[in-house]
């Protein structure tokens, strides 16, 4: 599994921030790490394809104990609207970093497949700040690859991803 560290490192953290079983909304289309969640004996729901910057107001039920992204805020064109109106007073999210090195990531051949942002960590926090949430945890992981040259190296020691745990 090409994600498997970023995937471990993501249920790491999740264990950490809710140590027992809970019910999970988890943004964006059913995933692999969705199915991780339900291994780990989480029960998952998860959107279902909608367009997130047009149809923010989501219906979570009361009953869910935390909402997740993982790597879905970078694909909308404005994350505020979705953050600022989530019913849930916990979020655990992921996003991509903005590399100095590389473009923004980019498939031709599927445009919901795109990154509108790579943010910066700074970006991110004052994002989350300013559609009401408060960081409680934050975490950076690099992504190493297998392959020969410069940004493999370089992919070895800068951060990639950013993961945040944030409360209202």
């Amino acid at each position: 599994m090409v994600n498997k560290r970023r995937y471990r490192k993501t249920l790491d953290m999740l264990k950490l921030i809710m140590p027992n079983k809970g019910i999970i909304y988890d943004l964006g289309v059913d995933n692999p790490l969705s199915t991780l969640m339900r291994e780990e004996g989480h029960e998952v729901y998860n959107t279902h394809g909608q367009d997130l910057d047009d149809d923010y107001n989501l219906s979570i039920s009361k009953n869910i104990d935390l909402v997740t992204g993982f790597e879905i805020l970078e694909h909308l064109v404005s994350p505020y609207p979705l953050l600022k109106n989530l019913k849930s007073d916990k979020l655990f999210v992921t996003v991509p970093l903005k590399l100095w090195f590389s473009n923004a990531y980019r498939n031709r051949k599927d445009i919901r497949d795109c990154h509108f942002h790579e943010f910066e960590d700074w970006q991110f926090d004052w994002l989350l700040k300013k559609s009401g949430w408060k960081i409680k945890k934050r975490e950076y992981w690099t992504n190493p690859t297998k392959k020969i040259g410069l940004r493999p190296i370089l992919r070895m020691f800068t951060y990639r991803y950013y993961a945040v745990y944030a409360e209202r």
